[in-house]
């Protein structure tokens, strides 16, 4: 437990950093926009893209990966339908909770798997991302056009939302470029390296900075029932289905600390943008973020982490 601590309080320090530097404006309020946009459209799918080119497919289980993510994102989901038929939620407010129940902070997890399972742990979460990412992208989307407040969206604009998401190109082009077996130039990778060393950093700062501790009063129902379901429901069920089919100690502690991950802030974005209740998800990203801070830690601990 004191080494789980210990490898993830650096993680949660930049965070509380950024946080600092925003609210007490020891940094321009004009450079955090720019700084997340940097980091969303060129640093982070350098970073993915170079992992996932690069991986050892053949020695990471994909398919367990696979069914223990996916697995307790599908459980958390129900949870949460189930939740709204016993107890009817506003449209977009009930958008707003599915996607912070299930749609995980990547820069946080792949610095925490970094820190806690060095590259191994890198690699698995990797994955983890490549399968998850795109399916939790696309039905987020799905889910705004049927209870957001516009309540539809064409084909095109979809097909353009999907395609359009950096992180989700860069992984397909990941595994396209691994599939192929073909030599990639060692000047490109190289160059993607050394962007991909900035990311975390400052994607950690920024997730620090777009902290709002006030939207948490604004619906506390909401942001406890979609925190309960990321941070405790979700962890537990991939420990079970990870556990059933037969992951290592370390990929599972892997998965787990994957599906204990705090909501991603893009679900405030896709919110305001595709009708979803903004304000709720500000809240949730807010109050899971600094809840992580805790459950991450026991999430491991109870998973033999």
């Amino acid at each position: 437990m004191s080494a789980v601590l210990t490898a993830l309080a650096p993680i949660f320090f930049l965070i509380f950093l950024g946080f600092v530097l925003r609210s007490r404006r020891l940094v321009p309020e004009e450079f955090w926009l720019p700084c997340e946009r940097l980091n969303y459209f060129c640093l982070f799918p350098a970073l993915m893209f170079s992992q996932i080119a690069r991986a050892s497919l053949g020695d990471l289980p994909l398919r367990a990966i696979a069914a223990t993510v996916l697995g307790a994102a599908a459980v958390g989901a129900a949870l949460v339908f189930a939740a709204r038929f016993m107890k009817p939620q506003a449209g977009p407010t009930f958008s707003s909770v599915l996607q912070g129940a299930l749609r995980p902070n990547t820069y946080v997890g792949v610095a925490a798997a970094t820190a806690v399972f060095g590259r191994p742990g890198l690699m698995a979460t990797s994955i983890a991302i490549a399968v998850a990412l795109p399916l939790f992208n696309i039905g987020s989307i799905l889910i705004l056009a049927l209870y957001g407040e516009q309540k539809r969206t064409d084909s095109r604009s979809f097909a353009r939302a999907v395609a359009g998401n950096p992180v989700v190109a860069s992984v397909f082009a990941g595994a396209l470029a691994n599939v192929s077996g073909l030599p990639l130039p060692t000047v490109a990778m190289d160059t993607l390296t050394i962007l991909s060393s900035a990311s975390l950093p400052l994607g950690l700062l920024s997730v620090g900075a777009g902290l709002e501790p006030g939207a948490v009063r604004i619906a506390y129902g909401q942001v406890l029932q979609s925190s309960a379901v990321k941070l405790i429901a979700l962890p537990f069920f991939a420990y079970q289905i990870g556990t059933s089919v037969g992951l290592d100690a370390s990929t599972l502690g892997g998965m787990v600390l994957f599906s204990a991950l705090p909501c991603t802030p893009s679900t405030y974005i896709m919110a305001r943008l595709l009708g979803g209740d903004h304000r709720v998800a500000a809240g949730i990203i807010s109050a899971q973020t600094l809840l992580a801070a805790l459950t991450m830690p026991l999430a491991l601990a109870l998973a033999g982490g």
